[in-house]
């Protein structure tokens, strides 16, 4: 029996970039995707090997009430000092490249989307064959992390500052999806993307 294993496009963005709206309208045309943020919460579940390692450095303030992760405690911690943060990142990036690896073999569209905020600084883009970077305006970013989370300036900055910057993510992708305008402006770049993606899979 032979493993399927898709071709796999990375959508590469820093966060507030509009990674998720634009992987819904991916979805919606029939591509399937994974979303390393939504296997970075994963992998920290209750019970997961990653929050027990993660709750006995750190005790119990890193949890809520409810026995999960204090997602802002933990953020507070690593962003403040970056010792922590690689210790973090050597704890959970494995994990999260397994689980990664897993759903992508999983996927049955014509190929799959890996949407991943830290894409290039995890090599992830090493089983990509194409990688889609996403262009915003920094000030954009920064109003929408702001707002989504309710975080202050400094705090979005700092978040920010410790991913590529734009034009670093850009040099390095294959394909730049601008978003700066509106909803339907930017499903049409991305449908636009995907009959690009499909035609270099022909060749």
């Amino acid at each position: 029996m032979t493993t399927h294993t898709p071709t796999i496009i990375g959508l590469a963005g820093g966060i507030g970039s509009g990674k998720s709206t634009i992987t819904k309208y991916f979805n919606e045309i029939g591509i399937q995707s994974v979303d390393a943020d939504d296997v970075a919460r994963i992998v920290v579940e209750p019970g997961s090997n990653c929050l027990n390692n993660i709750h006995q450095r750190y005790g119990d303030n890193i949890l809520l009430n409810d026995g999960t992760l204090n997602r802002k405690s933990l953020r507070d911690i690593i962003f403040d000092n970056p010792e922590e943060r690689i210790w973090l990142e050597a704890l959970t990036h494995p994990a999260i490249r397994e689980e990664i690896s897993t759903r992508l073999h999983a996927i049955t569209s014509s190929y799959a989307l890996l949407v991943h905020p830290l894409l290039f600084e995890t090599k992830q883009d090493a089983v990509c064959k194409l990688v889609i970077a996403i262009d915003v305006p920094e000030n954009v970013q920064l109003q929408r992390v702001m707002s989504r989370d309710n975080i202050s300036r400094e705090s979005a900055e700092k978040i920010m500052a410790a991913q590529l910057s734009n034009s670093e993510r850009i040099e390095r992708a294959d394909l730049v999806l601008e978003n700066s305008g509106n909803i339907a402006e930017m499903n049409a770049k991305v449908l636009k993307l995907h009959k690009k993606i499909l035609e270099s899979q022909s060749c």
